[in-house]
């Protein structure tokens, strides 16, 4: 996981707001090959031992609600490339059509085996394909749906540098994001303009001190949030 020069980012990246970050991360070479070795040695021990896991919830899934087994949308990741990201369904098919792309607290769209699988943010653990496929990474920014980064400022395109994580400090400060949108008349503009930006400060902090122990780091405070809930 090595940077691209400069002159070959894109040139929504190649800016004064994004410089200083890639500056920092452009000296962490060691750590940022550590990271992709990381993730690929992880990501496929955890496939491998949780298969017989995967395959259950699978079944559970399909039990409970009609529809696919996997909930497949289009993210962006690292350089603002899509892909297809994968998580376990725990809505109703079709819910981007009837709501918003956030989901709020109590939200009807979400199935009762959905509802299991988010408190335990079980419905992940497909992303592990993700990683294993170098589209994303264990820590980093969340991934966002383009109509959400189509709203980022020239700083919030730095976030961008490196691929988009599982898991990130922004998304244990707001692990109840969900509630803070419940009682919103537009969640959609709730979350661009009040939420995004403050999870974004969260991101500017990760990159600035990005270091491969610190990404374990993140991963153990995680870990401890999801089992405190």
């Amino acid at each position: 996981m090595i940077l691209k020069k400069w002159d070959l980012l894109p040139e929504n990246m190649k800016t004064e707001e994004v410089k200083p970050y890639y500056l920092s991360l452009k000296k962490k070479t060691g750590s940022l090959i550590a990271k992709r070795i990381f993730d690929i040695l992880v990501s496929l021990v955890l496939l491998i031992l949780l298969s017989p896991v995967l395959i259950v919830i699978s079944i559970m899934i399909k039990a409970d609600s009609k529809g696919p087994v996997m909930f497949r949308q289009v993210r962006v990741t690292q350089y603002g490339k899509t892909f297809r990201i994968f998580k376990f369904r725990t809505m109703v098919t079709d819910a981007e059509k009837l709501g918003s792309q956030v989901t709020v607290d109590g939200d009807s769209r979400i199935t009762k085996m959905g509802n299991r699988l988010r408190k335990c943010r079980l419905d992940e653990l497909p992303q592990l394909l993700n990683i294993l496929k170098g589209e994303m990474t264990f820590v980093g920014t969340r991934p966002e749906v383009e109509k959400y980064v189509n709203c980022y400022t020239p700083e919030m395109m730095a976030t961008l540098l490196l691929p988009a994580g599982v898991t990130s400090t922004a998304s244990i400060a707001y692990k109840d994001e969900d509630r803070l949108l419940k009682d919103a008349v537009s969640p959609d503009e709730v979350y661009v303009e009040q939420i995004l930006p403050k999870k974004m400060e969260y991101n500017y902090e990760y990159l600035k001190k990005f270091g491969f122990f610190y990404d374990i780091k993140v991963m153990i405070k995680t870990v401890t949030a999801v089992a405190g809930d």
